[in-house]
């Protein structure tokens, strides 16, 4: 399937191009097929630096080891496929040959015993191909559902390397993965897209004073609000430390600002305590967010650094509120 796409988008059957689509067809990098999923459907011609593109951003970064271990997986899974076909060919072979023996023998003069033995034979024959073409069946289902559960380890390795452990949210892998599809959307469709830079206000002084459990426990309390306060086609990830992003495809400069609001009033409403029969409370967690939409000429670095900005302007105005 990837061979013949390739050649149809004029892409050059190189092995850097064809590891991209041989990806995209097996769909074990959800993330590199969303993004050829919006180039095609946006028509973009896949000129050599959109193909390096692709290459750099979904397949250079994996794990040396893990594209090794599936190559290794697909090839014995293949090696097995050839060699039933071939053991199945060898018998078509020999059936195809003792038809036309059969066939020679019937222009001969037979008694009724020999013509007995040769409708026998030629009977015997079929049993032994119908029996080779249901084991083959067999064999071909069995290499079908190895090939799923291989397929579903890998669908399971690209989310464990896109998670943050901690919060379960999407980690700064997946964001910059994400950011990048939405950067390409807005220069092809001019399809806006709006950036939240969250942090979480006096963390490290709510960490020293607490520890370090308890401050992941409010890392969770933030990335949970921050996931039930967005929705649809909205992204939100664990950026670093204390740090949180949100993008909002397809989303303008007020809306986005509503959303962070929202954001903010659900987080400072809520009183956190740990322990479960004598309850410690730890009081209000209050964030700072930066907000920032993208403008024309801008990549993902230049995005992030608005926010970034912004992000900056609300500490200095005394935290818990929303600049953009």
């Amino acid at each position: 399937m990837a061979v013949p796409q390739m050649s149809a988008l004029n892409i050059p059957v190189t092995p850097e191009n064809y590891a991209i689509w041989y990806q995209y067809y097996s769909e074990t990098n959800l993330s590199l097929k969303r993004a050829i999923d919006g180039l095609l459907a946006n028509e973009v011609e896949f000129t050599p630096s959109v193909n390096q593109g692709l290459y750099n951003n979904f397949i250079q970064e994996q794990s040396p080891e893990v594209i090794e271990n599936v190559q290794i997986e697909t090839q014995l899974l293949i090696n097995s496929l050839v060699n039933r076909i071939n053991q199945f060919a060898s018998g078509t072979d020999d059936f195809s040959s003792n038809l036309s023996h059969f066939n020679q023998e019937l222009q001969t003069e037979l008694n009724p015993q020999t013509l007995n033995e040769l409708v026998v034979n030629i009977s015997s024959e079929i049993e032994q191909v119908i029996s080779n073409n249901q084991s083959m069946k067999a064999d071909i289902e069995t290499l079908g559902d190895e090939l799923s559960q291989l397929k579903e380890e890998m669908d399971n390795l690209s989310k464990v390397a896109m998670t943050d452990e901690l919060t379960s949210l999407n980690n700064r892998r997946a964001y910059e993965i994400f950011s990048t599809e939405q950067v390409s959307l807005f220069t092809q469709n001019q399809i806006p897209c709006s950036l939240l830079m969250v942090d979480i206000d006096h963390f490290k002084a709510f960490n020293d004073t607490h520890g370090h459990l308890v401050g992941d426990k409010v890392l969770s309390f933030v990335g949970f609000a921050l996931k039930q306060s967005v929705k649809g086609n909205d992204f939100v990830a664990r950026y670093g430390g204390e740090e949180f992003v949100v993008l909002l495809p397809n989303t303008e400069f007020k809306d986005a600002f509503t959303v962070a609001e929202s954001i903010r009033e659900r987080i400072a409403a809520r009183q956190l305590t740990i322990g479960k029969e004598n309850k410690q409370q730890l009081g209000n967690i209050t964030v700072s967010i930066g907000l920032a939409n993208i403008q024309p000429g801008d990549d993902s670095e230049t995005l992030l650094k608005r926010a970034d900005d912004m992000l900056y302007q609300a500490k200095s105005s005394g935290r818990n509120c929303v600049k953009g």
